[in-house]
């Protein structure tokens, strides 16, 4: 494999950033009904993103995606996505999930809006990022 130089043109298909806010993705793989963190990382985000110093993106991934659901009485803080949900859905772009997830036929109405991606675009998003936490 080939490595690239700063005189090396990019591959087309290789998006570059260019707003001056770094991207900051959160993503959320863990079970909201068995842990705090999921409603930990909703909280997170939106305190993070409120500052609007960075581009906060968040995903979910497996049994995360519950936390869209129109039921969360179940889930562990649910009151974090009760609160803070809606700040993140204030931004303009939707939450990202798993695209083919089965927890996802679980929803109900989702409370936010959401696009479902695959996991080779999900790659191409965190290769974009400047920072990743993990949940």
């Amino acid at each position: 494999m080939s490595q690239m130089t700063p005189t090396t043109p990019r591959p087309a298909d290789v998006k570059i950033r260019t707003t001056a806010r770094p991207l900051v993705l959160f993503l959320v793989t863990s079970d909201p009904r068995e842990t705090h963190r999921p409603a930990e990382a909703i909280r997170v985000a939106a305190g993070l993103g409120t500052w609007k110093k960075a581009d906060v993106r968040v995903y979910l991934r497996g049994p995360a995606i519950r936390a869209l659901g129109e039921w969360v009485d179940d889930l562990m803080e649910e009151d974090n996505f009760t609160r803070y949900l809606p700040i993140l859905r204030e931004w303009g772009h939707p939450i990202w999930v798993q695209a083919g997830a089965v927890d996802a036929a679980d929803l109900g109405e989702a409370t936010t809006p959401y696009e479902a991606i695959d996991d080779v675009e999900l790659s191409r998003r965190c290769a974009e990022a400047s920072s990743i936490l993990r949940f």
